[in-house]
């Protein structure tokens, strides 16, 4: 993989994950406790043996820069191994990134100067574990000029993903962004082949397309302006993912909604969760801060005793559970649950402190808030409507700017 440089997109708004992406870049949202949603892609690269790494930065990426510098610098730079955040630097005129595609067009003086035989391009902002180098191997072996990694959906839930159509050997001869009617995956009628958005490029075949479209009134995309392109007259190939997570579902996520999001870190509290975080063949990685162990304190187990107890959930270091209950919950560091407080089926970002005899119930808090005492929260989602912001599902959430009264 010495011939392979990484550039991962990590420069969207977000705005469908508003307000968590209030004052921070999407990828670089707190997620499963501990982590930061970037930490996934980040680590399926150093799994995989991938050295050169570069994360394109745009939208609000304070947060994110200093956690890659803080959590990341594991490489050796005697090496040449690296992970850098590049913001736009307005070589080849005075915009911003203009899309997926573009941010890579803007940056190829960083891929000239790295002089790679392949451009892997991935996405800061999904979650799933995948071996790239299985990927790049399936790449060689097709002679392809790109390989797109893809997986299988079932055809109603298809229309919201790039849909590929490909011939017996995998090679794509069609593609439509987000399609009414998806095409089927040949021999299997029910379902189809969508885009997971990790692209394996060789260097010398994509730049003319990138260089080509810089130039066009186009979205200037990858999946709606330089993949239809290369098919037309390239060797463009489908690899299907292989999930590490060794389970019979295949798990990839895009979390770019709060249901996904919510969704997402509580699949993690099962007992066998699909996406697993403790699997140390596959480590996520991420900036270990200093914070002492857990505490559950006051077992008063007789009627009307406090009892501080967690059950079914992630709780990180510094977190102090005093006297109150918390399930099937996530648990970021440095949290407080004080005494008769009820925390169910909810995502507590770092720094909180939740008041006694609080009831929170699928909710998301945003880091560094407050919870008054005997506040509710999720029970009544018309109440909540007029102080916080609540999902169609009724996922709650309380940001910085929200008032608790």
């Amino acid at each position: 993989m010495k011939d392979v440089f990484t550039m991962i997109l990590a420069g969207g708004k977000g705005e469908r994950l508003y307000p968590l992406t209030a004052h921070r870049a999407k990828p670089a949202v707190p997620f499963g406790g501990k982590y930061r949603i970037i930490d996934v892609t980040l680590s399926n690269a150093v799994n995989s043996g991938l050295r050169r790494i570069a994360v394109l930065v745009q939208y609000k990426s304070l947060s994110l820069d200093r956690h890659i510098r803080q959590g990341w610098t594991i490489l050796s730079t005697f090496l040449d191994e690296y992970i850098i955040t590049i913001p736009p630097q307005q070589r080849v005129g005075q915009d911003w990134y203009r899309g997926t595609a573009d941010a890579i067009y803007q940056n190829l003086y960083v891929v000239e100067h790295a002089s790679p035989k392949h451009v892997l391009v991935l996405s800061g902002d999904h979650v799933y574990k995948m071996d790239y180098s299985d990927m790049y191997r399936f790449h060689k072996e097709n002679n392809a000029d790109a390989t797109i990694a893809v997986i299988e959906f079932d055809k109603e839930k298809a229309s919201s993903f790039g849909v590929l159509e490909v011939d017996n050997e995998y090679r794509i001869i069609g593609f439509e962004e987000k399609p009414d009617k998806p095409k089927s995956i040949p021999g299997s009628p029910d379902f189809s082949l969508c885009s997971m958005g990790v692209y394996l490029f060789n260097t010398d075949a994509v730049i003319p397309y990138l260089e080509a479209d810089s130039g066009e009134d186009s979205a200037h995309d990858f999946g709606k302006n330089i993949i239809p392109a290369m098919i037309k007259k390239s060797r463009v190939y489908a690899y299907n993912f292989k999930d590490l997570n060794k389970k019979e579902a295949k798990y990839w996520r895009d979390i770019g909604t709060i249901d996904a999001y919510w969704e997402a870190n509580l699949d993690m509290v099962s007992v066998t969760p699909v996406f697993n975080l403790y699997d140390k063949e596959w480590p996520i990685r991420t900036y270990q801060a200093q914070h002492p162990p857990a505490k559950f304190v006051f077992a008063q187990e007789a009627e009307g005793g406090r009892l501080g107890v967690a059950l079914d959930s992630i709780v990180c270091g510094g977190c102090i559970i005093s006297g109150g209950r918390v399930q099937n919950s996530v648990l970021s560091p440095n949290v407080r649950v004080n005494s008769y407080a009820d925390v169910r089926e909810s995502v507590i970002m770092e720094n909180v402190e939740i008041g006694r005899y609080c009831n929170i119930r699928k909710t998301i808090i945003d880091k560094d808030i407050l919870i008054p005492p005997h506040t509710t929260i999720g029970y009544n989602l018309d109440d909540d409507r007029k102080r916080f912001y609540v999902t169609e599902s009724g996922i709650v959430v309380v940001s910085k700017e929200m008032i608790i009264a």
